[in-house]
């Protein structure tokens, strides 16, 4: 177990947040835009009436006047919170939340002056109706996560309380525990301020934001503007926390105290990681924030850091070998986020922000409830991040331009070894069982991922329209090694007295290869022929126009036009998808003061995840018989006839096994192993696509309403429906031919004949002959192309030709707790999802 817990917390907690802040970055913030509708005292449009906003706690100021339609617009509005809306010299309402990317709009009666709110944003202060788009949102606000009771302050477990938000599972621990609409989550948008934050390896989140930085999380679910792109999913937007003139901060300390208080559960937990842990294991995390005036209304900053440590314990049980013991663990994680807004003038505002995180991990050895894994073959998985970026806005009457610059780094080594220069060695009993796994984790996944991205937007307001225009640029290089283990996996099997040799060395757990007899006989010996560390890049480039048009006072019609490449549709083709036009159309009716109808339709792009290619990559080779299999393949007609195999192999890694003259710890290195790779054969190779890929996409079409029957209530209907298409997936090309069993022989007297028989081996040899079943080397006979040494059996390529519907119906019944009392959300879906495709690196399995 670990010994002062509490002291070594707050020790690592110092020492990480000294480092933490000696790094020097910059970040940004995007901005909001408000729409106030001035009525007369008939209900009429108030044309040229003046209207302001301000931020009393920024000092930010804002004149507009209203249009023909009686409606002031404020675009480039600084995300924050407590603005006004003035007219006259009088706040006609305060407290005003805007998250980024924001589009809100207010009502405003000249006779009395009192405002009728009939939008409501993601913060949902005050509660309203949606009266400008047919965007299908919601959200939470910091006042609300740090109410709800939230796990280890995980942002992520607070986003399942969202309308169209779901749990979701994944084919690794660490995958995003949610998804919107029930749709593949790593195929979600996950941005900071309106920029992008995921990892482009896979597609999670590449910084796990804390809460205690997060001004207010938001959902899009479906019918958004076109200036999100690369998801046919949906969004999830983090608006970070801005200081102001006023200081604030917090300090805190938490603990999930461990055995002395925790009840038992017959259920694995899992830490917020996603990996399982035991009952009893200890959670201790402190952190502060403090924000507050640089310069009194004009520059301010903000500052965030947690820290978080967990002590878990696995048990080692491996008595052959003279280790039963208790294997304690860590998981650690510090993140800090820092924030400066500026003031220049009343034309220009700048933004910084600076995300760093380190978590760590730890696999230590043992299991659950016992494994065979010594602490010598343990790793730990670090994720590091860092996110720095820079925005200015420039907003002068009816033009703004907003400019955003963003550095971002992520390094993902999934399983950092203790001793990277040691094989790993199963070590088999005398009985044929495995005793115990020493010396390394038996692979490598280390992946370095460098992203810039430029976000360029311009806004211009004449009279009824409000025109943008952007340009959204995203340029990744990634790194990976991996593959299997240069130094050698080893399977060995020990004799009585080589076992008894091993236990009287006392060792225990901390037993490591170099204690095991060098005569240990060889069963099975597998090296990394190439461990080698290799790479592309990814360019994705997004260009959008969109019009909001208020074709009256209560009917406004939004229209835009978005189209994205993405240079990892090249494949093996050399041929990028240039044809992905996303067009986009929403309609929004106010039909009384608390009624609102809306519409929405269009096309969505996803982009391509970097693991498609790097395991196109990774899993192929350029052997000599391969490519004959692919030369056959070609002439079948399978691949096409002009096919130029070196646009599609490549020397991957690969796992081989060759002969070990020298006994244990002598086998031969990937050097004296190189030329297996004309030799050894595979159960599966992969190629890159020839006929290219083609970015997936949904077309989605919603229909909805929102009615505030009530004061502080808020009730909500979508019906949604999606159809994707050219999703990716894998195919065999070198697949056998269908099989059906021959339904006629299975009769009574056969399945009591084969129910009678003394073993599986014989059973299966009858169920082949009547033609029930076939055996592996049946099929493989029926290959297009047979394997032959330096080929593969399964020759694999991803392709982006899988489809899917999505059909929903969601409710929603909110009550906002500045209403009264108290606050609620009731959520109900209906909902159905169909795909032929599982998953990015899956074959459908029908």
């Amino acid at each position: 177990m670990h010994a002062n817990p509490h002291l070594r917390t707050v020790r690592v907690f110092l020492q990480r947040a000294s480092a933490l802040f000696l790094c020097v970055s910059i970040s940004d913030a995007f901005a909001a835009s408000l729409d106030v509708a001035v009525l007369t005292p008939e209900g009429d449009a108030a044309v040229n009436q003046t209207v302001v906003i301000d931020n009393p706690g920024s000092g930010f100021r804002a004149t507009a006047s209203s249009n023909s339609q009686g409606r002031a617009r404020f675009v480039g509005v600084p995300a924050g919170q407590g603005y006004r809306v003035v007219i006259d010299s009088t706040p006609l309402q305060s407290d005003i939340d805007l998250r980024s990317n924001e589009r809100r709009a207010l009502r405003v009666r000249l006779d009395d002056r009192e405002i009728e709110t009939v939008v409501v944003s993601a913060s949902r202060t005050p509660l309203g109706v949606n009266v400008l788009d047919a965007e299908v949102r919601a959200g939470i606000t910091q006042a609300e996560l740090q109410n709800l009771p939230v796990e280890g302050r995980d942002l992520t477990r607070a986003l399942i309380r969202l309308p169209n938000v779901v749990p979701s599972t994944g084919f690794f621990p660490e995958a995003p525990p949610v998804a919107i609409n029930g749709a593949n989550g790593l195929f979600t948008q996950y941005l900071i301020d309106g920029l992008d934050n995921n990892e482009n390896f896979l597609g999670g989140p590449k910084f796990p934001i804390s809460i205690g930085s997060v001004a207010e999380v938001s959902v899009l679910a479906a019918s958004y503007s076109a200036q999100y792109g690369r998801t046919g999913n949906g969004v999830f937007n983090i608006t970070t926390r801005s200081g102001s003139n006023d200081w604030q901060g917090e300090a805190f300390y938490l603990t999930r105290p461990g055995p002395s208080l925790d009840a038992s559960s017959p259920f694995a937990q899992r830490d917020l990681s996603g990996n399982q842990v035991r009952d009893g294991f200890r959670r201790d995390q402190i952190g502060f924030s403090i924000g507050g005036p640089i310069v009194e209304n004009q520059t301010f900053f903000f500052a965030n850091v947690e820290f978080t440590d967990d002590a878990k314990d696995n048990v080692l049980n491996a008595p052959e070998l003279g280790a039963v013991a208790t294997v304690p663990g860590e998981n650690r994680s510090l993140l800090g986020t820092l924030k400066l807004d500026h003031n220049v003038n009343d034309d220009w505002r700048l933004a910084f922000r600076l995300n760093r995180g380190d978590v760590d991990i730890e696999r230590q050895g043992g299991g659950l409830d016992g494994g065979v894994t010594f602490p010598s073959a343990g790793s730990t998985q670090r994720r590091n991040s860092t996110l720095a970026a820079l925005s200015a806005t420039f907003d002068r009457d009816t033009f703004t331009s907003e400019t955003n610059l963003q550095y971002s780094a992520f390094d993902w080594d999934y399983a950092e070894p203790r001793d990277a220069a040691s094989p790993q060695v199963t070590v088999e009993l005398p009985n044929g069982l495995t005793g115990g796994v020493l010396g390394h984790p038996g692979f490598s996944f280390d992946d370095r991922e460098r992203s810039v991205q430029l976000q360029q937007r311009f806004t211009w307001l004449n009279d009824r329209h409000a025109v943008k225009f952007g340009v959204d640029v995203l340029r990744s290089s990634f790194e990976l090694e991996g593959g299997g283990n240069p130094a050698g996996n080893y399977r060995v099997r020990l004799t009585d007295a080589e076992l008894a040799a091993v236990r009287a060395l006392g060792r225990g757990s901390a037993l490591t290869v170099s204690d095991l007899p060098l005569t240990a006989e060889v069963l099975n010996y597998a090296v990394e022929l190439r461990p080698a560390r290799f790479g592309d890049d990814q360019t994705q480039l997004g260009l959008y126009v969109e019009d909001q048009i208020s074709l009256t006072q209560d009917l406004t019609l939004t229209a835009g036009l978005r189209w994205d490449v993405d240079s990892l549709t090249d494949a093996g083709s050399g041929d990028t998808d240039t044809n992905n036009f996303a067009p986009r159309l929403a309609v929004n009716y106010r039909a009384s003061d608390t009624l609102a109808l809306r519409a929405g339709a269009g096309v969505y792009f996803e982009r391509i995840p970097y693991t498609v290619l790097s395991d196109a990559l990774q899993q192929n080779t350029t052997s000599a018989a391969f490519q004959g299999q692919l030369a056959q393949l070609s002439a079948l007609g399978i691949l096409p006839g002009d096919l130029d195999p070196a646009a599609v192999t490549f020397d991957g890694n690969l796992t081989v096994n060759p002969d070990c003259p020298g006994g244990f710890l002598n086998c031969p290195t990937p050097a004296d192993s190189a030329n297996l790779r004309d030799t050894a054969s595979s159960n599966e190779r992969r190629i890159l696509n020839p006929n290219g890929l083609d970015n997936p996409f949904t077309v989605q079409f919603s229909l909805g309403a929102q009615w505030q029957f009530a004061d502080g209530w808020l009730a909500g209907a979508d019906l949604l429906y999606y159809r994707g298409y050219r999703l990716l997936r894998l195919r065999d090309l070198n697949a056998p031919a269908p099989f059906s069993p021959n339904l006629a022989n299975l009769t009574d007297a056969n399945i009591s004949a084969l129910r009678a028989l003394p073993d599986d081996a014989a059973r299966r040899a009858l169920a082949e002959s009547l033609g029930l079943i076939r055996s592996q080397a049946a099929a493989d006979a029926t290959r297009p192309s047979a394997s032959v040494p330096g080929g593969a059996r399964q020759i694999v390529v991803s392709e982006t030709a899988g489809e899917s519907r999505y059909r929903a119906l969601n409710l929603t019944l909110d009550r906002d707790p500045l209403g009264g009392p108290f606050g609620l959300r009731l959520v109900y879906t209906l909902s159905e999802l169909t795909n032929n495709t599982d998953d990015i690196n899956f074959r459908s399995s029908n």
